[in-house]
């Protein structure tokens, strides 16, 4: 006879959220979602709290982008899940592993204006994998099973489930939820094949590796096709790292030439966006190498596109035994073009300037982290110097809102980041825009003793906003902040501590106490507003 679990809604639903590996939960307190509360203080499964349901959103998806595993999030109805959609979108985007958990008032009593009575299903259905109602107790598990088992098959991404009131304090005696059963899909050989000799042939080719070689535990395999077959790496996103600065093969600052002249261009895990032009590399053929046929570019005409397990697909390239082209000149060209960029680069971080220039901020940084830090972007301009300035050393470490463009990630993401790593250094660079959005969460941090490091670059406008209505206009609205505000002191007040950083030569000292702190600690660096920094591809 099968194992049986027996107990109300919370119970069920937890035994199933721990058999996919959910180990931790993030929340805003709310009344309708209490028996999972009870169930998880019952078994001392670990519970966080914010003060805003999009940190819980985000919280669970750095933990999922991290770890890449499921994250949860657990909000009350009505409010509490629509404040969630925008993280539910981002990790829409993103391909993350999301699962949220709403509550949803009485289905006995629907139409009758309960308090926060509102279906949300149509709402999230648009940007989850899975979205549904469960409409009786003893279906909470299978439910579960199947929302997260769609969170987690290629193409990754968010899965929703609503338990309306009744059906989550009511108890049941049901069956335990068996073995996670998460499928793979296999690429088809041609078109791999397709794939692997048009690189190896190619004259002048160029990788592109994004977020879901990460995602998809295939940073291995992408380092190996790229070795075998000599092309050279460009990355975004989480795939950022994936071959360490150094390699003779990664590559960031050539991306330019390496576009403009390359034969093929393989993108490898990531979309054909506006981060990289659409997909159009002037003369080049484009190979589109995805996770998921429902990832394959619609608006550009692919030379191949083989989609599946991209494990599969990257360790077959790396052992393409057809013909192959030598590519020593055009990755030689490419390194002096590499090398050129990094000295400009270091000029510009090396800047003394009254005030500040950020690119100086990430010359700082530089210094101070380690190659095992997380950092984390939370931004517009500002951190589109950091997708150019800073260079993570190791795949997995990298964490911004990606292509949907979502501010407000910063508080939450670094409470998963922090939770997913208690010794490394989580550092948190944010706009002073973005700083409008989830600082309020630095008291969530403070309360449940999270420490992380914060660097605002502080420039009191909408850099992205200002300079082009200035440009196009010759004015500008609804774009300025106060000039030099303290957010440093929000964050002491929150229960943190901080400091402002007026003078270039004080930033190394600043961000020393910082990392050294122990508690949520906010850098505020008033910076050159006249330095604004053009939309960056680097961004994931």
């Amino acid at each position: 006879m099968a194992d049986m679990i027996e107990g109300h809604g919370g119970d069920l639903a937890l035994a199933a959220l721990r058999a996919y590996g959910v180990t931790e939960m993030f929340t805003l307190s709310g009344g309708h979602v209490f028996p999972i509360y009870d169930a998880a203080y019952k078994a001392g499964f670990p519970i966080y709290d914010v003060r805003h349901e999009q940190s819980a959103v985000f919280a669970a998806e750095a933990v999922a982008k991290l770890q890449r595993r499921p994250g949860l999030a657990v909000l009350t109805a009505g409010p509490g899940v629509t404040n969630g959609v925008s993280g539910l979108t981002s990790a829409f985007f993103n391909a993350s592993p999301v699962l949220v958990l709403g509550g949803r008032a009485p289905s006995f009593r629907w139409g009758s204006g309960s308090l926060q009575e509102i279906d949300h299903v149509p709402l999230v259905a648009p940007i989850t994998k899975y979205a549904a109602t469960v409409t009786g107790t003893e279906q909470i598990p299978a439910e579960i099973g199947r929302a997260l088992t769609a969170a987690l098959t290629a193409h990754r991404g968010p899965s929703f489930l609503d338990l309306p009131l009744e059906v989550l304090f009511s108890s049941e005696d049901v069956a335990a939820p068996g073995e996670p059963a998460v499928p793979v899909l296999e690429p088809d050989p041609d078109e791999v094949a397709r794939a692997a000799a048009l690189l190896a042939e190619a004259e002048r080719p160029v990788i592109i590796a994004g977020s879901d070689v990460w995602g998809g535990d295939a940073v291995a395999e992408l380092r190996a096709a790229a070795e075998a077959l000599q092309i050279p790496v460009f990355t975004n996103g989480m795939g950022r790292g994936a071959l360490p600065t150094g390699h003779p093969l990664a590559f960031a600052k050539a991306r330019r030439p390496a576009l403009g002249g390359a034969d093929v261009v393989a993108v490898i895990g990531t979309p054909l966006d506006f981060r990289l032009n659409f997909g159009e590399f002037d003369a080049a053929r484009v190979i589109h190498i995805v996770d998921a046929p429902s990832q394959r570019a619609t608006h550009v005409q692919a030379a191949v596109s083989p989609a599946g397990d991209l494990r599969q697909i990257l360790a077959a390239l790396a052992n393409h035994q057809g013909k192959r082209a030598d590519h020593s000149e055009w990755i030689e060209g490419l390194r002096a073009a590499e090398d050129a960029g990094r000295a400009r680069d270091a000029e510009a971080m090396a800047a003394e300037s009254d005030p500040i220039k950020p690119a100086r901020v990430y010359g700082e940084l530089r210094k101070v982290l380690a190659p095992d830090a997380v950092t984390i972007g939370d931004g517009g301009d500002f951190v589109s110097y950091a997708g150019r300035y800073l260079e993570p050393a190791q795949p997995g470490t990298w964490l911004d809102p990606g292509p949907y463009g979502c501010l407000g990630t910063g508080m939450g993401y670094a409470m998963g980041a922090r939770i997913t790593y208690p010794d490394r250094q989580i550092c948190v660079l944010m706009g002073d825009g973005a700083a409008g959005f989830s600082l309020m969460d630095a008291e969530s941090l403070a309360r449940q003793n999270l420490p992380v490091v914060i660097v605002v670059g502080n420039n009191g406008i909408w850099g992205l906003e200002k300079h082009p209505m200035q440009a196009m206009y010759g004015y500008d609205v609804a774009a300025d902040l106060q000039p030099g505000l303290r957010y440093d002191d929000v964050v002491t007040a929150l229960g943190g501590a901080g400091e402002t950083v007026e003078k270039s030569g004080d930033l190394g000292p600043a961000l020393a106490r910082a990392f050294a702190s122990g508690v949520p600690y906010l850098v505020n660096v008033l910076t050159d507003p006249a330095d604004a920094y053009p939309r960056s591809s680097n961004l994931a």
